[in-house]
């Protein structure tokens, strides 16, 4: 008799980080390249209905490139930085910081950085959280006295990149020496993207050139 397997360890979702504002706005855009070239299809004379195919076949994997399709998924092995034209994935252990300052990045053991383009940093939330932080000290001068109660709270108070990063710097910290977490970054180009992208382009330039 074969003896009975032993249970694999419990595998976790991602955690899964993205700009909602971002997206709204690629979809907005979608639509109305949907409607705008759409109509040249349907009612176009002549060379039009080709240079609007063209130019959506350019324009549409752009937009979703830029505003749908990044993201930043996390779990206990490594981080996953999807973003306009390039999947970069990062185990823990060869992260060697993630921060935000003009932009929020990811720094690798050799010093390689990668913009995380879904974690987009705002100056206005961050001085909203600036303002909101002093006026808590005004309210409550002498402070918490439970210090699980001040490092909850004082993270709260952080702008939401701020406190993206931070999750992830933790995460970067607590599992970088775990077993599933080693390796060496790899990088991935996003051919889906870039193909159609290059034959509208291709398509746009010829049309405009042989008038």
């Amino acid at each position: 008799m074969t003896s009975p397997q032993q249970p694999a360890e419990p595998t976790y979702a991602d955690r899964t980080f993205r700009s909602h504002t971002a997206m709204v706005g690629g979809v907005l855009l979608l639509a109305l390249i949907a409607w705008i070239c759409g109509d040249a299809l349907i009612r176009g004379e002549g060379r039009t209905p080709w240079l609007a195919l063209a130019a959506a076949l350019l324009a549409v994997p752009l937009v979703a490139a830029f505003t749908l399709r990044p993201a930043v998924f996390a779990n206990n092995d490594r981080l996953r930085i999807r973003n306009p034209f390039r999947t970069i994935t990062l185990p823990w252990a060869s992260v060697a910081d993630v921060r935000a300052g003009y932009s929020s990045e990811a720094i690798t053991q050799d010093g390689t950085k990668y913009q995380l383009w879904a974690v987009p940093v705002s100056l206005r939330q961050r001085k909203r959280a600036a303002r909101r932080q002093m006026q808590n000290a005004q309210d409550d001068p002498h402070g918490r006295t439970s210090v699980s109660a001040d490092v909850t709270d004082s993270r709260a108070r952080l702008a939401p990149a701020d406190q993206t990063v931070a999750d992830l710097r933790e995460l970067a910290e607590r599992n970088a020496a775990m077993q599933g977490a080693q390796g060496e970054p790899q990088i991935r180009w996003a051919y889906e993207v870039l193909a159609p992208a290059v034959a509208g382009a291709a398509l746009l330039t010829v049309l405009l050139a042989i008038g």
